[in-house]
């Protein structure tokens, strides 16, 4: 399985100089089973998603939850808006397409999800589902302001568990047994230990917080993602040479489980 990080910032997009090496867009990522040549599957739908082949998409995509930095991007793929796509779209929440429409409407924007080209379904998150090539497990976990989901993915004999908002240090037991054995979690790395205060309030993770979790777990991998918007390239060089034994995920990078 091959993940590729198209966006790893939270909150909102980081453009600047400051920002070119690890990268600016928010959550997204690509996932390619051995043996696809485009991705069958994204998990999120933020700014950059905007990455993804403009190619028409002919897959799923499975948001996490309905937070702007998760969803923005959504409109504005060339892959998704493309009159030849063919788009499953997992929503967390009952009614699914209402709340998305909550975001995608006058006044907020100018079109709903109706007005996407091509064809798209939207389906509520939860459970499992198999597709082919790979198998999807939902389970909802510990975040703040709306209904977030954990999602993990089972294909080519691994599995990877993508939260990337979650507070484990706020109790998430369905977290834990989505991700027991994993090969790979991929989580929120937002804050800093000393901005643990922060991270609770909004209901994300520490990097101790994430280490915390995976060891819990029994996960054989962890990589950090959602980086602070605010988090200049030389700063998050800094942390990462400040934890060596972990993974950030940096916008561009194709990760092999």
């Amino acid at each position: 399985m091959r993940l590729h990080f198209l966006g790893v910032r939270g909150s909102t997009p980081a453009p600047g100089a400051e920002f070119t090496r690890w990268g600016g867009h928010t959550s997204c990522v690509a996932v390619l089973p051995d043996g696809y040549a485009a991705p069958p599957l994204v998990l999120d739908a933020g700014t950059g998603i905007r990455n993804l082949a403009p190619v028409p998409f002919r897959g799923v995509i499975a948001l996490s939850h309905l937070h702007w930095d998760h969803v923005q991007g959504l409109p504005f793929s060339r892959a998704v808006d493309h009159p030849e796509a063919s788009v499953e779209l997992i929503v967390p929440g009952a009614q699914p397409l209402a709340l998305l429409t909550r975001a995608f409407s006058p006044p907020h924007f100018p079109i709903e999800p109706g007005g996407l080209r091509g064809a798209v379904s939207v389906t509520s998150s939860g459970g499992s589902r198999k597709y082919d090539g790979f198998e999807l497990i939902q389970a909802e976990v510990t975040h703040k302001g709306g209904t977030t989901v954990g999602t993990r993915v089972e294909c080519d004999g691994v599995a990877v568990v993508y939260l990337p908002d979650h507070a484990p240090q706020l109790g998430s037991a369905a977290a834990e047994e989505l991700c027991r054995d994993a090969d790979l979690i991929v989580h929120d790395g937002q804050f800093r230990p000393e901005e643990q205060a922060l991270a609770d309030d909004y209901g994300h993770a520490s990097v101790t917080d994430a280490l915390a979790f995976a060891e819990r777990c029994g996960a054989r991998g962890l990589l950090l993602t959602h980086h602070a918007p605010g988090r200049t390239d030389d700063q998050l060089d800094a942390l990462a040479k400040e934890w060596p034994d972990v993974r950030f995920a940096r916008e561009g990078d194709v990760v092999t489980v």
